[in-house]
């Protein structure tokens, strides 16, 4: 029962109650029934203005209870020139315009963070109180190579790429730097934030590629001129005396040093055979800017196809071509994305022991290429390290092919990746867009 209710059958029962005693009592004295009367009366009039005055309170209150649940804080009341009421009112104004103050600021402050998220170089996932994907930012999709339908509301446990498989090992607090492609290097760090008195975990992921590939190419490119400068200093003069010695004539007259001249020989052609090495490293180093042009990738795609038949052949390879029937242009440099191709095909056929398909298939809508190859494939441990300059899983490898093709579409600014889809089938796509 309300409060007013109960006043109202105290104030009628009351009232009732004392009407009944006047007639009692004063049933025989009229005058004074009649002064009775008055005063019951008056008595009445008076506590309905009471019970107003009592109850305006009350439907202010309720009121702005209503305003709060409904999240209204520009309701406000005017004075009534009642003190107590008046009071009422300037404490209840007062707390709308703080509350009001208060929105206003958490709203901008969400608006920013929100910005500040989807704005971010950095990969953010934000995960709910089950772990699961409640937000993904436009980079971390990027990264993932994935969409927000993809993701959210799901366990990152459920989810499969490489870089979730880290992440649900994280700790709280813990940071550890992923490399999963044999190009790509991410440092993932997990942490987390109070929302509503409960803990809530977040990701971020920051891609580190660039930094990673320039310093690399820093300490391998003063390693390579050492190495070099030595060579050469000490190749150079070798050379040249031998060269002389063996033009000497009168030195071999006698027969007896006939087996010195050829070990003379064999050690400049030694020579010469490192010299050529230091070359193909020195060239690494060397590699100019991209002298971009348009180029007809399907010309480029059968030149290289045509310069590798003969390889392919010896192996039973069959080369087979899906190409688009219009021609693709790419900007690039012809000399150098030529002899990414080589490289590429190169390894294609060294993967095939005997008999093997390799495909070329150009993606119009991606602006793309795909070389697929039926060889032994590539194994976890090795796809980690495939573009690591000096790293070869080949027997006498220098392990400068890939490290080359990648310092070329780095440069070019062209996305790829290197990964075995199944069992004899090992993809390199090249995305031109």
């Amino acid at each position: 029962m309300k409060l007013r209710t109960k006043y109202i059958l105290f104030v009628v029962i009351l009232h009732l109650i004392a009407l009944v005693l006047t007639y009692f009592i004063f049933n025989d004295n009229k005058i004074w029934f009649i002064v009775s009367e008055v005063f019951v009366i008056t008595s009445i009039v008076i506590a309905i203005q009471l019970y107003r005055q009592l109850i305006q309170p009350l439907k202010l209150l309720m009121q702005g209870v209503e305003a709060i649940k409904d999240r209204d804080f520009n309701v406000k009341f005017v004075s009534t020139g009642k003190h107590e009421i008046d009071e009422l009112i300037d404490v209840y104004n007062q707390m709308m315009d703080e509350l009001r103050i208060e929105r206003t600021r958490q709203e901008q402050q969400h608006f920013f963070l929100e910005k500040l998220i989807f704005t971010s170089p950095t990969g953010i996932i934000i995960l709910d109180y089950d772990d699961n994907v409640q937000q993904i930012n436009p980079k971390a999709q990027q990264i993932l190579e994935t969409t927000t339908e993809q993701v959210i509301g799901f366990s990152i446990d459920k989810l499969d790429h490489p870089l979730f498989k880290q992440i649900k090992h994280l700790q709280s607090g813990e940071t550890v730097v992923f490399k999963f492609d044999g190009i790509s290097t991410y440092k993932l760090q997990k942490s987390h934030f109070i929302d509503r008195g409960f803990s809530r975990h977040f990701i971020m992921i920051e891609d580190l590629t660039v930094e990673i590939l320039a310093a690399e190419k820093n300490v391998y490119g003063k390693v390579i001129r050492m190495m070099a400068h030595e060579v050469n200093n000490t190749v150079g003069p070798v050379n040249s005396i031998m060269h002389s010695a063996l033009k000497t004539g009168g030195l071999w007259e006698n027969n007896q040093f006939n087996t010195l001249k050829d070990a003379l020989q064999v050690a400049m052609d030694r020579n010469q055979n490192l010299n050529l090495f230091m070359r193909n490293f020195a060239d690494l180093v060397k590699l100019p800017p991209a002298n971009k042009r348009k180029v007809n990738l399907h010309q480029l795609i059968n030149s290289v196809s045509k310069l590798m038949e003969i390889k392919a052949k010896e192996k039973e390879i069959i080369f087979e071509f899906h190409l688009t029937d219009e021609p693709i242009n790419i900007m690039a440099d012809e000399q150098q994305m030529e002899q990414v191709l080589i490289n590429i095909v190169k390894n294609a056929i060294e993967a095939i022991d005997l008999k093997g398909v390799i495909s070329f298939t150009t993606l119009p809508d991606k602006k793309s290429l795909i070389i697929t190859d039926t060889g032994k494939g590539i194994n976890d441990e090795d796809a980690v390290n495939l573009f690591s300059p000096f790293f070869s899983t080949k027997k006498d490898g220098q392990g400068i092919g890939l490290t080359l093709v990648r310092e070329i579409l780095v440069n070019h600014g062209f996305e790829f990746s290197l990964k075995t889809i199944t069992e004899k089938k090992t993809e390199f796509t090249i995305m031109f867009s």
